[in-house]
């Protein structure tokens, strides 16, 4: 039985070995022969089993670099490198579920994030949320006492009761415009003051009778304000009336800010206001009223009223700040007129039912008038409204300014007397010829007996231009309001009156209210030609 071959001798070694490879084997059994010296000599203490696992060792890198060709050893490696190539990216996966890799056009990889794993969010009941700094840097500068007021959208949402309180204890700075001590000027709304009352009712054509008329229709429609503080055209739904007054409007809460602000323009016209007299927590309470009802927008529309109930309530604010300088009124008023600007006819320039529907002459009155109160109130009007304005009133009139249709060129009575004071406040002069043959025209016609609202605005016109006219005009119509005035019962101070288109649907309110401000016709206004009102002619 023969032995295996010891591994260390250079005759078993493969025929087909060339001498570099001999030499290169030669070389690396000296190597290992050394390093088997080094080792015992550096670990005497080594055992026999170490030995012989130095022995096998010896014996496989003897199989590796003599018994196989180099180029089997290359493909050995490159099986290997290639199998744990393979394996890594499968390993990966146990640790990651997606990679996301952003690349160029050109297929280059830019990026590689590594998705972390999924796991749920859980919120639970403990979870805080920081203040936001905006809010705390707001609510450093509310101060301690606050006044809230509600803006209503609607008029279901008016208020039950009203706590009569003062509006603010601050008022803007009053213009001191020169007046003429014991004149009979100022401005536009002074002479509702108690220094100029007497004088102008004298001046003018008022009477004893006259005033006292006023003073009963006050008090007729302070007995009949809402305990909201609102007032409605149908009267008998007030408390304390419950049909004692007939002919009650038919308008019911569709129309409750117009109301208001109807019933108000009379104690503002008799110098009443929230500050001063008599009635000072009525007209406190109206205000109230109609602030709590203003939209956001600074709207007072209605669907019973539409842009009339703007109109007016616009009046009454203005007005209300004008003879007060309240600072609590400035921005609602100031706001009532930015809608009228907003609503204006961008094409005719004029104002109707609906904001920017082209333009009929009886909303435009009312609306013209909110922009005279503000600009009397140093509030702000662009004069491109007022230009509008103008433009409006020339599609409508005929003989060159001296009559007035509804929406289109004509000649009616009531229209011609809006269109002329129009004219008037827009800065038409006394001596205009148009104007000259429109006094004429409503002069040959007289107050009307059942008209009231061409009564109201023919009045104003025949006042402004004074002399024989307005005497004649005055004489008629002032008789005529104090004889038809209610004297008895629950009715006593109010007028029912028959004839105009508002006079079913506003009924005793509308009437009451439009007859006592032509008896304040006197002192409402200041006179138009006077000297302090030239001062204050609309921006052109």
């Amino acid at each position: 039985m023969s032995k295996d071959p010891e591994p260390t001798q250079l005759d078993d070694a493969p025929e087909s070995g060339a001498a570099e490879s001999n030499a290169s084997a030669a070389s690396e059994d000296a190597r290992r022969t050394s390093m088997e010296e080094t080792a015992q000599n550096a670990e005497p203490e080594a055992d026999d089993d170490e030995d012989e696992y130095e022995e096998e060792a010896g014996g496989q890198r003897f199989i590796l670099t003599k018994a196989m060709p180099s180029w089997l050893v290359s493909v050995i490696v490159h099986m290997v490198a290639i199998i744990i190539l393979t394996l890594i990216p499968i390993m990966a996966q146990e640790k990651t579920k997606r990679v996301l890799t952003v690349a160029n056009a050109d297929e280059e990889v830019l990026e590689e994030l590594e998705e972390l794993p999924e796991e749920p969010l859980e919120l639970t009941e403990t979870t805080d949320f920081e203040a936001s700094p905006v809010s705390e840097l707001v609510s450093a500068d509310i101060p301690d006492e606050v006044t809230e007021v509600n803006v209503a959208e609607d008029v279901d949402a008016a208020a039950v009761h009203v706590d009569l309180v003062e509006f603010s204890e601050n008022t803007a700075p009053k213009n001191d415009l020169m007046r003429e001590i014991g004149a009979l000027t100022g401005n536009g709304l002074d002479g509702r003051g108690a220094g100029n009352r007497g004088k102008m009712v004298s001046r003018y054509g008022g009477t004893k009778g006259s005033e006292e008329a006023v003073a009963l229709a006050l008090k007729w429609l302070a007995a009949h304000q809402m305990r909201d503080g609102g007032w409605a055209f149908n009267h008998a739904a007030h408390p304390g009336c419950a049909g004692k007054c007939n002919h009650p409007g038919s308008l019911n809460d569709s129309a409750r800010n117009g109301a208001t602000a109807l019933a108000l323009l009379p104690f503002l016209g008799a110098g009443q206001t929230h500050k001063e007299g008599d009635y000072k927590q009525n007209v406190q309470a109206g205000l109230y009223y109609l602030m709590t009802h203003q939209k956001p927008n600074g709207s007072f529309h209605e669907g019973g009223g539409s842009m009339y109930s703007h109109g007016l309530c616009a009046i009454v604010l203005c007005e209300a700040y004008a003879m007060t300088h309240d600072k609590a009124l400035m921005i609602a008023a100031q706001k009532s007129i930015n809608f009228i600007v907003a609503a204006q006819d961008p094409v005719g320039g004029g104002w109707r039912y609906q904001p920017k529907q082209p333009g009929d002459t009886s909303v435009v009155g009312w609306q013209l008038m909110a922009l005279k109160s503000g600009h009397m109130g140093y509030l702000q009007v662009p004069p491109n409204v007022v230009l509008g304005a103008s433009k409006f009133l020339d599609a409508v009139q005929v003989d060159s300014g001296s009559k007035y249709g509804y929406s289109g060129p004509g000649a009616g009575s009531s229209t011609t007397a809006v269109g002329l004071l129009c004219r008037m406040y827009l800065g038409w002069k006394k001596d205009h010829p148009a104007l000259e043959r429109g006094v004429q025209f409503l002069g040959s016609r007289g107050p009307s007996k059942t008209n009231m609202y061409y009564n109201y605005y023919a009045t104003q016109v025949m006042k402004q231009t004074e002399g024989e006219p307005w005497k004649a005009w005055n004489a008629v119509m002032r008789d005529q309001l104090v004889n038809s005035q209610d004297k008895d019962g629950h009715q006593r101070g109010s007028w029912h009156i028959a004839g105009d288109h508002g006079s079913e649907r506003g009924g005793r309110l509308y009437t009451t209210a439009m007859a006592t401000m032509i008896l304040e016709v006197y002192y409402r206004h200041m006179p138009i030609y006077g000297k302090a009102a030239s001062e204050e002619e609309f921006p052109l």
